[in-house]
């Protein structure tokens, strides 16, 4: 049975590298807040880091100029041995330790051709939350130039008796160490160990038998969806220029993850807020509170979703289900009516706090999703709303660390 999984060349900074300035949080992260951006690039300077390799959306609307910076970049590091293999064939062991305790993953290669993120999609790779097709264009212009990728997709297992990533992680002492250091701003400590020969033969071993009863779903993404379907677009016209001899071999048919286990105590699903901008409050407010009574979901006062303004009114919602399904297909709605408004999705409280401060914003804070309820609900229906949940608060996301090339 095909499991997708593929072991790989991987490339880390050469030795000496502070990796402290090296690695950076995913590029989707403090989308809002560009100062925290500003602060990572004062903090790398001159020193070779990711942040010249990826393009954070906060700076999107400066990337025409920012891409060819960004392949040049990556061309100088290869060239100057500033990139070079760290693994020659296999994985790469990680333990990240954030405030929500010791995560375990696993940095592998996995075929982008069992990967579909439509919904109603069968693979064995599945989106779990809608894609929007507007933000795969400028990811995949990053990569189409790229010699080399970096990854942030955090793809989740769902194994709760640990049998992939826990025996490799209870014998970490014994494997090759790569790295050991803190990351920059708030991202605690990452670890990482060299996957190869035996060890890697026994994780493709575990996989099979996960894969055996995972019922058609083996990997669903849980982080980096649209940095996935950009590198699926991009191997999509690859692929048409190939024979099939070629296509079976061509590096840019793979693309590197983090596997990381559904059942870990430090994997916290966190709710997404939606902040928006140019609005009425209360007449919004009270447009919705109709919609749900034209739904038959208006369940009165609760706590799974909470609104409040700029000027201090709040308002309470008890749903049945989980309230993004509606919530989120009334504000697609909504926006369509009303241009001059805007949508932003944003991780923590605090920062929801600190942007819902005028008259014209309001913030949204629906409960967080239940993650045991997840390759169930996608096996049964499919891909939940955009931007349902979030695997812990934004420091805690992925930083890049790890490459692999693609060309």
């Amino acid at each position: 049975m095909y499991n997708a999984l593929k072991t790989a060349e991987i490339l880390l900074p050469k030795q000496g590298a502070d990796l402290s300035k090296w690695a950076v949080v995913a590029c989707d992260q403090f989308t809002a807040q560009p100062e925290y951006w500003e602060k990572a690039d004062a903090l790398v300077g001159d020193a070779p880091s990711a942040l010249r390799l990826v393009l954070p959306e906060a700076w999107l609307g400066e990337g025409e100029a920012r891409i060819p910076a960004i392949h040049r970049a990556m061309g100088e590091y290869l060239a100057s041995g500033t990139l070079a293999p760290a693994v020659k064939d296999g994985f790469v062991l990680t333990e990240r330790t954030t405030p929500s305790g010791v995560r375990p993953g696993l940095v592998a290669a996995l075929d982008l051709d069992a990967y579909d993120f439509r919904p109603g999609s069968e693979s064995l790779i599945r989106a779990t939350e809608g894609t929007v097709l507007e933000r795969v264009p400028p990811r995949a212009r990053i990569r189409a130039g790229a010699p080399v990728e970096l990854p942030h997709v955090m793809m989740l297992i769902d194994d709760p008796a640990d049998t992939v990533i826990g025996p490799l992680f209870a014998k970490r002492e014994t494997l090759r160490p790569l790295y050991d250091f803190e990351l920059m701003l708030d991202g605690g400590h990452l670890r990482g160990w060299a996957v190869e020969d035996g060890d890697a033969r026994g994780v493709f071993a575990a996989v099979d038998a996960l894969n055996a009863k995972a019922g058609g779903l083996l990997y669903a993404v849980g982080d980096g969806n649209h940095s996935l379907a950009a590198a699926k677009q991009c191997w999509l016209d690859i692929r048409e220029t190939l024979t099939p001899e070629e296509w079976e071999k061509h590096p840019a048919r793979f693309a590197l993850v983090e596997l990381v286990n559904l059942a870990c105590p430090a994997l916290v699903f966190e709710p997404i807020h939606r902040a928006l901008f140019g609005v009425e409050p209360v007449a919004l407010m009270a447009e919705y509170r109709a919609y749900l009574a034209e739904n038959g979901a208006d369940e009165g006062e609760g706590d799974d979703l909470t609104a409040f303004d700029g000027a201090g009114n709040v308002w309470r919602f008890k749903s049945a289900q989980h309230p993004l399904r509606l919530l989120q297909a009334f504000l697609d709605g909504y926006l369509r009516r009303h241009p001059e408004a805007s949508i932003d999705y944003i991780h923590g409280e605090d920062a929801l706090r600190a942007l819902v401060s005028r008259p014209d914003t309001l913030g949204l804070m629906p409960r967080a999703f239940d993650k045991s309820e997840l390759f169930d609900f996608i096996r049964r229906f499919g891909v939940l709303p955009r931007k349902t949940f979030s695997m812990g608060e934004a420091t805690e996301k992925r930083y890049y660390v790890e490459a692999r090339r693609i060309l």
